[in-house]
């Protein structure tokens, strides 16, 4: 067995993911379950302080907004103070506006509110994104991401689980079941707090659970995987970077997607005729399958063609099931198809995640995950706006899975367009590499060029030339 200065790659990659993943995918489990949790909150919340679905819909979307305005600022902050200290404050602060919301008690507070969770938690996700660049080479990125992903899947399986059963606790303590479900989730950001303080290296070489050989290993791993036309620079120019903009708005599709369904799920389930309890059981077998695809397929998926070409499948599969889940008349085959559905939207992180990084370097890596991050999440807003405003126009609860099924099908047309560019810039590098080995010149001893060299390139690249036709015999005299 190998001693500890004398890991494998793979075992020293290993040893770094198992020392970060567990604790991360915790933090991403609770951030989700706090974006969560106004789902379940609105089927009592509404009702008691006299508000329409759309007031709702619209007061839950301005965490968005917050989110939006502070995102890049807080990633930057990260950059500078570090990732221990910095999601530190990000979950302290968000646990403590979460709990607040358990008091609302009116519709103006309730947007206060989460405007400030949207400020609060600003600079978390992307933070964690560019945190994990600066330990994971790109080879290990889509593979780690996929873990990460995790955190979000699980988030939904046993939020859905958790919203159901506080519910439930309609009067205990003199508090209404949706004041349980806000003062319950973010009680454990706050304690959290001082576990990431602790636990969490801020950097590499603040590692102590490394070696100083495994440190000095893998600062040469991460700069040797460093792309070399990657963009440093002024990192607020990522406002204006066409690609950070062409990133971007393919996140807000997905994130319209994924905060559609998990705000409107509940709802839709509940006109199934189920209790709290059943409803909750219901709503995590979509992010179940999820986790279980998760631990399968992104560690497949190595090379950018296979990332765009996944990204295409998972789409249109998508498109599929989320259109079939609006016109079945089957509540059972409906929710089957919501259940696959809703996986092929949480699939689509890690693969998404794997490519920016290939783009940015430093700051402006930074700033550039945290402006896709933050435009993107543009798509919570819309979602949560988009689905009680389609179900409001077509009088049904279904319909509104129409909104997640369009913007599949531009992921899955956008995923094919991808793999047939991918497809011509692997042609041109092998065209490139051809051209600059034909090129290539001999020296000789004395310095001068020898003009031979390159027909000799030549023959070695197409040996066929060597065999030369043979000459046919003129006629023989008689």
């Amino acid at each position: 067995m190998a001693s500890q200065s004398e890991l494998s790659e793979e075992q020293l990659m290993k040893k770094v993911a198992w020392r970060l993943m567990p604790l991360l995918i915790v933090m991403f489990l609770v951030s989700f379950i706090d974006r969560q949790n106004v789902g379940f909150a609105k089927l009592e919340m509404v009702h008691a302080l006299h508000m329409s679905e759309a007031a709702y819909g619209l007061g839950a979307s301005l965490f968005f907004i917050g989110y939006l305005l502070f995102e890049i600022p807080s990633t930057l902050a990260l950059h500078k103070y570090g990732a221990r200290v910095w999601l530190a404050r990000i979950m302290f602060t968000w646990g403590a506006v979460t709990i607040l919301l358990g008091f609302t008690s009116s519709l103006p507070m309730f947007y206060v509110l989460r405007f400030m969770l949207g400020i609060a938690e600003a600079g978390f996700y992307p933070g964690v994104i560019y945190y994990l660049t600066l330990w994971f080479p790109q080879a290990y990125r889509t593979r780690v991401l996929g873990v990460f992903t995790l955190g979000s899947a699980l988030a939904n399986m046993l939020g859905a689980l958790v919203g159901g059963l506080l519910l439930n606790l309609n009067g205990t303590l003199g508090l209404a079941g949706w004041q349980w479900v806000f003062i319950a989730t973010g009680a454990p950001a706050v304690l959290l707090t001082l576990i990431v303080m602790l636990y969490l290296p801020g950097s590499i070489d603040e590692a102590k659970f490394l070696s100083a050989g495994q440190k000095a290993r893998l600062n040469d791993m991460m700069r040797r995987d460093a792309p070399p036309n990657a963009t440093h620079g002024n990192p607020l120019a990522a406002l204006w970077d066409l690609r950070v903009l062409l990133f971007a708005a393919t996140y807000m599709l997905m994130s319209t997607s994924l905060y559609g369904v998990t705000y409107w799920l509940p709802t839709l389930v509940k006109g199934f005729g189920v209790s709290s309890t059943i409803n909750g059981l219901l709503n995590m077998i979509p992010w179940g399958l999820a986790v279980l695809l998760l631990l399968w397929l992104p560690g497949k998926l190595r090379g950018d063609r296979v990332v765009y070409r996944a990204i295409a499948v998972i789409g249109l599969l998508g498109l599929l099931c989320f259109t079939s889940s609006a016109l079945l008349d089957s509540n059972i085959l409906r929710f089957g198809a919501l259940v696959i559905g809703g996986a092929c939207i949480t699939l689509l992180y890690p693969c998404f995640w794997s490519l920016p990084p290939k783009f940015f370097q430093g700051a402006r890596a930074a700033a550039s995950i945290a402006a896709i991050n933050s435009i993107g999440n543009l798509g919570g807003f819309f979602g949560q706006n988009l689905m009680p405003y389609v179900g409001k126009v077509t009088h049904s609860n279904v319909t509104p899975m129409l909104v997640p099924a369009a913007c599949l099908a531009v992921l899955g047309v956008g995923g094919l367009v991808a793999v047939g560019w991918q497809r011509k810039r692997d042609l041109l590098a092998v065209a490139d590499a051809e051209t600059a080995l034909q090129r290539q010149v001999a020296i000789q001893e004395d310095g001068s060029e020898d003009p031979g060299s390159s027909i000799d390139q030549l023959l070695d690249l197409h040996p066929d030339h060597l065999e030369m036709p043979h000459q046919q015999p003129g006629p023989t005299a008689r």
